[in-house]
């Protein structure tokens, strides 16, 4: 099984380290043709004029060869350690570069592709056609800026244009998306990620993406008898991700926030759940899921690393690997998957980690996971969210492996949301969380081809963990309240930013799909 597990580990990270690839920039310095858009093979002019392009298509040809010329002069320029005005450093090594020029001509390609036209096009109408293109409501795509301050990453600037894919009744079946951003400590990031809703049944995603320093992420996800018509459903994911933001602040509930230390989460997983559909309301699944965990040093090095403040904790040694089996029997009447305005979902589960069955680590665990959607009106509903975790067997159980509360999101019987702190922030052997948001319509709009509306929702967050079973869950809990603001085009997409204030300051999280 460790074979395995090393094999699909070398797999996944040849294909996370393609998508920027070492030293890719400095060879193909002084050969743009090898890029996607072929930028070498503009200077030939006359071809172009013989495919009957008009005067200012050509025009627009040469300014690209102008512009090509530049990017070729300033990759063989050094960037490194020239400070700006601000005092920013420009670090743009040879990775970073790549994965800019190859954004930069795509767009430049879309630019182009948009203003060609034949010979006997009048000039007028090529004017209307230009003056329509600055249309933001005729572009294919949106084109959102990013600037996020996340409780463990810090702070993150970029542009993330965003392609919407609409059925034959004007409903969003599929966005794709990919990014380029800056962020002060991991450098230059760009990733691609495309979200597929072909019917209600089914849905899959697609990730990839890296950093300039360390991290690394490749996730493709499938699932399919969702709607639960048929005996059974299936659910799998491929996961590689190197997060070097991991923050540990000590076990415990009353863990200090002065012994905050930084590390690089490695993991590779293998996740497997097969559901027995006993109604359409009724399921039993089992969950499998292999993973193989390494600990390293961090990307913050203003902050130290776990294995140097807390070198008794149990999960720091390279190459652990667990295999987690779970049964789990949830009871569902909500009206929509990602979008629910009304019912109820409930979900009952256990898990072992054995030892003798391809783990390094023996620990057993049992919760719960309940989410109720009251609608009070056709603008408002109230959400309310209750996760319990429990682990009563595992002595030397790691780390990594023990419930955690805090971040946005809701992952049933593993980490708990507490939107007011990072992800991670508190992390012992026993969890409760307890969430609630009132979920307000406050505009409905047509835009970009389809039917947008646009959510406040006020939400209030409890947490804790601790350690012995016999604690009262409900003592000791960390407060947090806070406003959500959602961007919804239904029937499956919601995108959101939620801001929470906890008793260590403010917190910002976004992301797809609702937190629960």
């Amino acid at each position: 099984m460790r074979v395995m597990l090393l094999m699909f580990r070398s797999f996944l990270r040849d294909l996370s380290a393609a998508l920027v690839p070492a030293g890719w920039a400095k060879q193909n310095a002084t050969n743009l043709c090898k890029l996607n858009f072929p930028v070498g093979c503009l200077s030939n002019l006359d071809k172009l004029f013989r495919m009957k392009l008009n005067w200012r298509t050509a025009r627009t040809l040469k300014n690209l060869v102008k512009i090509a010329e530049t990017w070729r002069a300033a990759l063989s320029c050094n960037f490194h350690h020239h400070p700006t005005p601000l005092g920013i450093r420009r670090v743009l090594c040879a990775d970073g570069m790549a994965v800019l020029l190859r954004v930069s001509f795509c767009l430049l390609a879309l630019l182009l592709l948009s203003s060609m036209g034949w010979a006997d096009t009048t000039e007028s109408s090529s004017w209307q056609n230009l003056v329509g293109y600055l249309d933001p409501r005729g572009w294919p795509f949106i084109p959102i800026p990013e600037v996020g301050t996340d409780p463990n990453g810090g702070t993150t600037a970029g542009i993330m244009p965003v392609f919407l894919f609409l059925d034959e009744h004007q409903q969003v079946n599929r966005i794709v998306n990919g990014d380029l951003t800056y962020n002060s400590t991991l450098g230059i990031g760009s990733s691609l990620q495309v979200l597929s809703y072909p019917s209600d049944d089914i849905y899959w995603s697609a990730t990839a993406g890296g950093a300039e320093r360390i991290a690394r992420t490749v996730d493709l996800f499938y699932s399919t008898g969702l709607s639960r018509e048929r005996w059974w459903s299936f659910e799998g994911r491929v996961l590689f991700d190197r997060d070097p933001t991991e923050r540990f602040f000590g076990l415990g509930n009353g863990s200090r926030s002065g012994n905050e230390t930084n590390y690089t989460l490695e993991q590779e997983a293998l996740t497997a759940r097969f559901g027995l559909n006993l109604s359409r309301q009724l399921q039993l699944a089992l969950d499998l899921r292999p993973r193989l965990v390494d600990i390293r040093r961090g990307a913050f090095d203003s902050l130290p690393y776990v294995g140097t403040s807390f070198p008794q904790l149990d999960g720091l040694q390279r190459g652990s690997n667990e295999f987690v089996t779970r049964l789990l029997l949830s009871y569902d009447t909500r009206n929509s998957l990602n979008v629910p305005t009304n019912g109820a979902f409930l979900s009952v589960w256990g898990g072992i980690t054995d030892q003798r069955f391809l783990s390094s680590v023996s620990y057993s665990m049992f919760g719960l996971e309940a989410r109720h959607y009251l609608p009070l009106s056709p603008r408002f509903t109230l959400a309310s969210h209750l996760g319990m975790r429990y682990m009563p067997v595992g002595q030397q159980v790691p780390f990594w492996a023990l419930s955690r509360l805090g971040g946005d999101r809701s992952e049933v019987g593993f980490q708990q949301p507490l939107r007011g702190f990072g992800e991670g922030r508190f992390i012992d052997r026993n969890l409760f969380a307890a969430n609630a948001e009132l979920r307000t319509h406050v505009l409905e709009h047509d835009i970009f081809g389809t039917h947008a509306i646009l959510e406040l929702a006020p939400f209030i967050d409890v947490g804790r963990v601790f350690h012995q079973m016999d604690e009262n869950p409900l003592s000791g809990l960390h407060p947090v309240g806070g406003m959500g603001f959602r961007g919804i085009a239904a029937p499956f997409v919601v995108g959101y930013v939620d801001i929470g204030y906890g008793s260590e300051g403010v917190a910002f999280f976004s992301g797809v799909n609702y937190p629960f």
